[in-house]
């Protein structure tokens, strides 16, 4: 399979806008939706869509000057990488259909795996058709109450990137403030109007009458599924959201409550604060739980004023614990993913994925630890829902790509690969980094972080290049990550580490 060739990072000045200027300005191609397909890691997806001749050879770049960023954005360099790296190397036809997506929840047919998580985007009709009209096959609709809602201002914050993007949000958003009423109304229209699409109804009890009902009330209203929230981080006090998900014995409880009432099927969302998430996800399949949701949002606070003293968001001089989301927390979702996919006490219940999920890659890595289906909120609260786009998109190339008929072909690939202990990992051999001449530009990165952070292996030449000492070096490819021209690859084979070979 090809590798990429284009990242985020050639185009970090890009705004990704809204009825985007450089679109606007190009009579021959939408560079907007290229420039967010290389965004997405979806490129070849961009360089399917390319028109036949390439139109930028001898163009004098008006999406360039049209740019909200002053020509920041290289666009016309992006779009000839595009031609010459990546259409010329692509594999296969561009795929004439979807087919390949479909799948099920729970055996309720799906057009593809991608839905909203239960959240403020999946909040309202307007909202849900939306993300329908767009391409997404479901909604997980944000978690119904009979609570009586008020919602703090602000109610975000985030710890941004180098880049100035978002890596991890921070809400202490609650429930749905629409009434039980208003919210089965908008079931019922969405039923209406999208019979195809499916509703994954969120709900959230205070008794075992209360689960019961809600769960009963939301499949009499349309919904296809129930989604349990046990997990909600800003909902903990007198024994609700994540309190309800540290107590097996309560998910068994509560499942059995909710799907006493229910023909329809039903999934348990988890909490991630938590040590182990199998013995909560055993109970709820004893409570009779078709699937587990994972994870939520994880207990968190960040940003401390360093002159209020009051973390972020502050609302009239204080904050709370609220829950962490986005990319950041993508690491942590799939080492629970992967225990639950590996449980054999699990075997066949559906896993619905979700937790710092932008680009179909990070979907592709839920599904190959035993994920049917992912949900995304933050990547939409930052992009929009229209990276469905590229979402559908690059896994549809990919699955074709590797002659997958089916999204579930893919299902577990990656859990017998994964151990909870390093003890099964060989130790006998090094993996040397190799380092490309042609790529670095001299800034010796490699050889502080080696010489500070690592073995003391890298040397710059009088050329201002690496250079490796293999009897230092135990490839522990640092200097692989720090590279900020990623001129530094993995060599392609092992060394016995009586052995060493130089390498330069």
């Amino acid at each position: 399979m090809l590798e990429r060739t284009l990242y985020r990072s050639d185009m970090l000045k890009c705004t990704l806008c809204h009825d985007a200027p450089c679109t606007n300005a190009c009579p021959k191609m939408d560079p907007a939706k290229l420039l967010r397909s290389i965004w997405f890691n979806n490129e070849k997806g961009a360089a399917y869509a390319l028109p036949e001749v390439f139109p930028c050879t001898d163009c004098d770049a008006p999406c360039e000057k049209a740019c909200l960023r002053a020509e920041e954005v290289r666009i016309r360099d992006l779009m000839e990488k595009l031609d010459r790296r990546v259409r010329e190397n692509l594999e296969i036809p561009y795929p004439d259909n979807e087919e390949a997506l479909r799948t099920d929840l729970c055996g309720i047919p799906m057009e593809n795996p991608f839905m909203l998580s239960s959240s403020v985007v999946a909040s309202t009709y307007d909202m849900c058709a939306k993300a329908f009209e767009a391409g997404w096959a479901g909604v997980a609709f944000k978690t119904i109450c009979t609570l009586d809602i008020h919602e703090a201002s602000p109610r975000y914050s985030a710890i941004k990137g180098d880049y100035g993007g978002i890596i991890g949000f921070k809400n202490i958003e609650q429930l749905s403030d629409h009434s039980v009423r208003e919210n089965m109304e908008i079931f019922r229209r969405l039923k209406q109007n999208y019979p195809n699409k499916i509703i994954l109804a969120s709900i959230m009890g205070q008794n075992d009458e209360e689960w019961a009902e809600l769960a009963r009330l939301c499949q009499e209203n349309g919904a296809d599924a129930i989604e349990l929230n046990f997990s909600c981080p800003n909902m903990a006090e007198g024994g609700l959201g994540s309190d309800i998900g540290q107590v097996p014995e309560l998910v068994e409880r509560f499942t059995r409550a909710a799907k006493s009432r229910v023909t329809i099927p039903v999934l348990a969302k988890l909490t991630p604060n938590v040590d182990r998430m199998s013995p909560a996800a055993e109970a709820a399949k004893r409570g009779g739980a078709d699937g587990i949701a994972a994870i939520n949002t994880i207990k968190s606070i960040i940003g401390v004023n360093p002159h209020t003293y009051v973390s972020e968001p502050a609302v009239h001089g204080k904050s709370a614990v609220g829950g962490y989301s986005g990319n950041g927390i993508k690491p942590i979702a799939l080492r629970f993913i992967a225990e639950l996919g590996q449980n054999p006490q699990l075997h066949g219940m559906h896993l619905s994925g979700m937790g710092g999920i932008e680009t179909w890659q990070d979907s592709l890595e839920y599904f190959m630890l035993g994920c049917g289906t992912v949900q995304v909120t933050t990547a939409v609260m930052q992009y929009g829902v229209r990276i469905i786009d590229d979402l559908k998109e690059g896994l549809n190339i990919y699955l074709h790509e590797k002659a997958f008929r089916e999204t579930k072909e893919v299902i577990g690939a990656g859990l017998d690969a994964i151990s909870e202990t390093t003890t099964i990992l060989e130790r006998d051999t090094v993996q040397f980094p190799k380092f490309h001449h042609d790529r670095c530009i001299g800034c010796g990165r490699c050889m502080i972080s080696c010489r500070d952070g690592g073995h003391q292996a890298i040397r710059l030449n009088d050329k201002r290049r690496p250079v490796m000492d293999p009897f230092r070096c135990v490839g522990c490819h640092l200097c692989l990550l720090v590279c900020p021209q990623r001129a530094i690859t993995p060599s392609g084979k092992r060394i016995k580490r009586e052995k060493p070979q130089a390498a330069e």
